[in-house]
Order: structure tokens, then sequence, then C-alpha cells
């Protein structure tokens, strides 16, 4: 997965205008204790941070 397509499922998932906020301020145990935006600048691939956020919003297996 590319960062285009992690932003892409993030605004489907989200809305474009509360997407990059949550990824900013949502700390994920899975993530070892940051946030999808952390684990990203620290270079963690964005299929994983996807995984992560897809099972803290709960969403349905078509979306993973």
């Amino acid at each position: 997965m590319r960062h285009t397509e992690f932003w892409e499922r993030m605004d489907a998932a989200l809305g474009p205008e509360y997407s990059k906020s949550w990824a900013a301020m949502h700390v994920m145990a899975d993530l070892g204790g940051r946030t999808a935006q952390e684990a990203l600048d620290a270079g963690v691939s964005p299929k994983i941070v996807w995984r992560a956020v897809w099972a803290t919003l709960e969403l349905p297996a078509r979306d993973r």
C-alpha cells in the first residue's frame, strides 16, 4: 500500500476534514503507543498503519 492509498482510505473512513487530525491525535497500542502520523513519519509501512487504524475504528472486513 502506498501513502496515497492510505490517505484515501482514511478520508473514506473518517472524512477528509477529520482524517488528518485523527491520524495526528489518536494514539494506538498496535503502533507502539504512537499515532498513525507518527508511525508513518517513523517509516512504518502504510499497510501496517492501516491495519491498526482499521482495527481501532472497527471498520468492516471489506475495508481491510
